[in-house]
């Protein structure tokens, strides 16, 4: 017992007592604690530089996480880079090169998903870089491309040519820059070299078609996208050369070189040395000089080894390399390797990788055209590769393409893997002609006769292709011209020639073609004909289908109008070439046309634009002859205001120029202008509107449109001004015209009697008629012209209706105060050079018949012609009847205050006429 209490000694518990704390334990913690603010200043400042996205990343923080361990923060950074670039695109230049050199590393990334977001992120920054920022770090973009392209791992393999898709789309000179590269890097994608003995004997290096089982796709598959690659590569090669040139017809492009654009020369400006005319080669668009030296491009800053496909050595290496390879992958998906009962009948992926094979052969047959010694070229061509095309690509054409349709629902081809529709995107008809393109550039005419078996089976494809009626694409019928061209070229004769020229003229006729198409064949038919017109008259054979194909052209520019206006400038260019050469059936198709092709009303001259109306205007020269009936019709054009005054001043200079005024030294052609109708086109565009139109104008009464006095029988139509001034710009052509007539003085009497027949008698006449009229007699009166009482009448009618009109105008109307000028001179000019002319328009100043509100504008009138020069000596002459009318206006002025204008008048009376000795100034007792 005693032992157990000093056991528990050691651990008894303390008793504590009501009411006191509990005492400290010895080991126990001290949880108390103090806190004060700690301010980081520097830190918490925002950057106010450089703009975050939504997770507070700039683009820094953002590119050093691409160097981060971690597949997802790339990722991730990847994204954030693309979002903040997309909200603050300034910040692309700022850290161009940073942003590129990030994007480039990653395009080797082991996890796909961030090889996924580069890609992603290279296609938003090739639409926001243009290629001249980004050219000073593509050769990095490029290294990390060849290494991608390169890589050990086939999922890098594949997604490179993801960016060398987004690459081609946005940057193709950069990248073809670097060619030489990059085709060793599509041939090792789909190949290795065959190791052998050769090696030993350093012959050259052969490759052969490799096969990956470990890919995700076939090895076909995979080839053919490849393949689909290097085909956009080397067309981007050959877009990129200027020099290379197809056999065939190009296909247009809205490119800066495809429109040629003529210089337009001002004959007034270039004579006065006010414009500089600089002209070119090639029709204006730059200057080509022959030269055996080629310039290095600037872009293109590499080694001098390193030329690519332009130089001829590496071109004829490299076709070395990947013909072989091309035709192993043709041979892998020709009909011969499926099974027999399918003959020449292709799989959509066959035929799709047989595309590819022909595409890259047709462009690096595209490729070494562009060489000095392209005859050399195509006879190594033909030497090396002939008998293996003949073999492997000649021995089932034509190919067609295997389709198999489930019939039991419409719906049912959307599940089924094995439906071939047109959504596949093959074309085997461009197959076929791809491989005629190919063959046809290795035959001439030199080996005609060893090269006719596989021609004649070409040619029986091209023509049975034009007329089975077939609706065809601007890319079939591109290449279908060509192989046609380059059959023509071989074989000149007409009995081959003819069939295939029928052929093209059968397709032309169909309906409804497509306006590329249309484009093409007029092309087609245009170079034939000039080709044709080039041989010599001895040997030249006309060919039956095309001198009809030239006859129905105007017809069909009649019957097209104005729905498309491309394809009737194509027309009328064609029209003009041919014209120029005086064909004969088109001249005669022309004439039996043009009344349709100049119809004032709906023609297709006043529908088309302004460049087009030229060059048809052009064509009235060419014309065979010009009946009344058709000088009616121009007439019409030039008056309505159709064409503008300077194409209306070209067509009168056109006339006279087809005329007998003309002053040709040799015999002009006979009836082609009979005078009759030459003048009488003048003169009804003198007067600028038609006998019906002036029947019309006469029962028009009252402002605003008429202009009248009491004084004048003739009453003024006010035109617009538009219509004014267009009128006047042509009468001076008709003016310059009738002065150059030798005759002058029976030109004046038809002048003269068209007047007295058409215009004397009405009531209402058009101020620009009256003063177009004023101008002609101006331009055509000299001493020998004799004019009748009642033109002298007319015209003084005429004179003092205008100036009424222009003293009466009021000076805020804009519109008809431009006329003062052009109608006010020829009003002085007539009245200055027919005394006759003045006398009688004072005569029939009766101020007896006029209202009072009138009478200042007589005084006005009277006032301005005694202070005019060149009318001085003349109202001398008539001072007694300027008196007898001051006497009238004072008279009706008797008893009233007299105003200023009568006290103008007195004085420029006193002035002018009184003062002078031959009148003693009886006027003197007036005042």
């Amino acid at each position: 017992m005693t032992k157990k209490r000093k056991h528990q000694e050691d651990f008894q518990k303390v008793k504590l007592k009501v009411g006191k704390k509990k005492p400290k334990l010895e080991n126990a913690t001290d949880t108390t604690f103090k806190t004060k603010a700690i301010q980081i200043p520097e830190q918490l400042k925002e950057d106010g530089v450089l703009p975050t996205q939504n997770r507070k990343l700039n683009i820094k923080d953002l590119l050093s996480q691409m160097h981060h361990y971690s597949p997802g923060v790339k990722h991730n950074a990847l994204l954030g880079l693309k979002d903040l670039l997309s909200q603050y695109p300034f910040v692309i230049d700022a850290h161009l090169s940073n942003i590129i050199s990030e994007v480039a590393a990653v395009f080797t990334d082991k996890d796909s998903g961030v090889r996924g977001a580069a890609v992603h992120l290279l296609q938003f920054l090739a639409s926001k870089i243009r290629a001249e920022q980004i050219a000073p770090f593509f050769p990095l973009v490029s290294a990390h491309l060849s290494s991608a392209m390169t890589h050990i791992s086939e999922g890098i393999q594949e997604d490179s040519l993801k960016v060398l898709d987004v690459l081609l789309e946005a940057y193709p000179a950069l990248l073809t820059d670097r060619s030489s590269i990059l085709l060793k890097n599509f041939v090792e994608l789909i190949s290795h070299q065959q190791l052998s003995k050769r090696l030993k004997s350093r012959e050259k290096l052969s490759w052969m078609l490799s096969v990956n089982p470990n890919r995700r796709v076939t090895s076909q598959q995979w080839r053919l996208n490849v393949l689909t690659r290097l085909k956009k590569f080397l067309q981007a090669v050959v877009d990129g050369s200027s020099d290379v040139e197809d056999e065939g017809l190009q296909e247009q492009k809205d490119g800066p070189h495809s429109v040629r654009n003529p210089i337009c020369i001002s004959w007034k400006v270039h004579a006065n040395n006010q414009q500089h005319i600089q002209l070119f080669e090639n029709g204006g668009l730059r200057p080509k000089i022959n030269s055996s030296f080629r310039l290095r491009s600037l872009a293109s800053v590499m080694d001098s080894a390193e030329k690519g496909l332009s130089s001829a050595e590496n071109l004829k290496g490299f076709i070395e390399i990947i013909i072989p390879l091309l035709i192993e992958c043709w041979i892998e998906a020709s009909p011969a390797q499926s099974a027999p009962i399918l003959g020449n009948l292709l799989e959509s992926e066959s035929q799709q990788l047989m595309q590819q094979v022909l595409s890259i052969i047709h462009l690096l047959w595209k490729l070494s055209k562009r060489h000095d010694e392209t005859y050399k070229m195509e006879l190594w061509l033909r030497m090396n590769y002939l008998v293996d095309f003949k073999h492997h690509f000649m021995r089932h054409f034509p190919y067609s393409l295997q389709e198999t349709v489930k019939h039991k629902k419409k719906d049912s081809c959307k599940g089924n893997k094995y439906c071939m529709t047109s959504s596949n995107s093959v074309d085997h008809l461009l197959l076929n002609l791809t491989l005629c393109d190919i063959m046809v550039s290795l035959a001439s005419t030199s080996t005609l006769q060893m090269d006719s078996g596989w021609l004649d089976m070409i040619r029986k494809f091209v023509t049975d292709t034009l007329q089975d009626g077939s609706k065809l694409n601007s890319k079939q019928v591109n290449r279908l011209l060509g192989v046609t061209w380059r059959l023509m070229q071989i074989q000149q004769n007409k009995v081959a020639t003819e069939p295939l020229i029928k052929a093209v003229y059968t397709l032309y006729q169909q309906r409804n073609l497509l306006f590329p198409v249309r484009t093409l064949l007029l092309k087609f038919f245009s170079r034939v004909y000039q080709k044709e017109d080039l041989r010599t008259q001895r040997i030249r054979s006309r060919s039956k289908v095309l001198s009809r194909w030239l006859a129905g052209l105007p017809q069909q520019l009649a019957l097209l109008g104005l729905r498309n206006p491309e394809l009737s400038n194509q027309l009328i260019d064609i029209i003009h070439s041919a014209a120029s050469r005086s064909n004969k059936e088109l001249l005669q198709s022309l004439q039996a046309t043009a009344a349709r092709i100049y119809d004032p009303l709906d023609g297709t001259l006043v529908l088309l634009p302004a460049e087009a109306q030229r060059r048809l205007v052009q064509l009235v020269y060419f014309l065979p002859c010009l009946p009344a009936s058709l000088l009616a019709c121009l007439s019409r054009c030039c008056i309505m205001g159709r064409v503008s005054s300077e194409l209306a001043a070209t067509l009168i200079g056109i006339l006279h120029m087809r005329s007998s005024f003309a002053g040709w030294k040799c015999q002009v052609q006979d009836n082609s202008v009979n005078d009759v109708d030459y003048f009488s086109f003048l003169f009804s565009t003198l007067i600028g509107f038609s006998r019906q139109e002036l029947t019309s104008l006469q029962g028009i009464r009252g402002k605003p449109h008429i202009s009248q006095t009491q004084l004048s029988p003739v009453r003024l139509y006010l035109t617009d001004l538009d219509q004014f001034l267009h009128h006047w710009a042509v009468t001076e052509m008709i003016c310059h015209s009738l002065s150059t007539i030798p005759s002058q003085s029976q030109c004046f009497d038809i002048l003269q009697t068209g007047i007295c027949k058409y215009l004397v008698g009405l009531v209402v006449i058009p101020d620009s008629t009256a003063g177009s009229v004023l101008c002609a007699i101006n331009k055509l009166l000299d001493q020998a012209c004799i004019l009748s009482e009642n033109l002298h009448k007319f015209l003084a009618s005429c004179c003092y209706s205008l100036l009424y009109f222009l003293l009466t105008l009021d000076k805020e109307d804009a519109e008809h105060v431009q006329k003062r000028d052009m109608l006010w001179g020829s009003c002085i000019s007539a009245l200055a050079l027919l005394p006759r002319l003045l006398r009688l328009m004072l005569q029939s100043l009766q101020v007896s018949r006029i209202c009072r509100e009138e009478l200042p504008i007589v005084a006005q009138l009277l006032r301005l012609l005694m202070q005019h020069g060149q009318l001085r000596s003349h109202m001398i002459t008539n001072e007694f009847l300027v008196q007898q009318i001051i006497k009238d206006i004072m008279t009706l002025k008797s008893g009233e205050v007299q105003e200023q204008w009568l006290t103008d008048l007195h004085y420029c009376f006193n002035i002018y006429l009184a003062s002078h000795p031959q009148g003693p100034g009886p006027m003197n007792a007036v005042y």
